[in-house]
């Protein structure tokens, strides 16, 4: 499995950051320990003092490819599923200040929560760009769920 990841692309959340929009994609992979299993309850790191989240729209890759044009790119996925991508932010800014990757951050164990279930695309109106979801923290509640609406 591989587990690519875009950075930086929504514009929102870019300018709360107060970082710059990157003229092309930014990514970035999260190592198979990453995934969260449904055995394992996720635990803070103790190396940080500052976790955020993110609700992430996750596309299922179901065939192989290499420079595919826009044009076919739908092509190669059908389903989706959420998920939520943890980052310690204290670490991540001080490695990006002093120009180092920041893999620590991202791809510690546990931080990418992924649906257990994949919804077709087809069955969800078709169209990936129209796509809505919400992640809601809910006091008390230990158990996540992420409804794709």
């Amino acid at each position: 499995m591989k587990i690519i990841c875009i950075g930086r692309n929504y514009k929102q959340h870019v300018e709360e950051l107060g970082n710059e929009a990157p003229s092309e994609p930014m990514f970035f992979l999260k190592p198979d320990s990453s995934v969260l299993t449904r055995k394992h309850a996720f635990y803070l790191p103790e190396w940080t003092n500052d976790v955020h989240y993110e609700v992430e729209l996750v596309i299922k890759i179901r065939k192989l490819g290499k420079g595919i044009q826009k044009k076919f790119a739908s092509r190669y996925y059908s389903m989706v599923g959420l998920g939520i991508d943890f980052t310690a932010r204290d670490v991540q800014a001080d490695l990006k200040s002093k120009g180092h990757p920041w893999e620590k951050a991202k791809g510690f164990d546990g931080s990418a929560v992924v649906s257990h279930e994949f919804l077709p695309l087809n069955e969800l109106g078709g169209e990936i760009q129209n796509l809505k979801f919400e992640l809601k923290k809910m006091k008390k509640l230990y158990r996540v769920e992420i409804p794709l609406t």
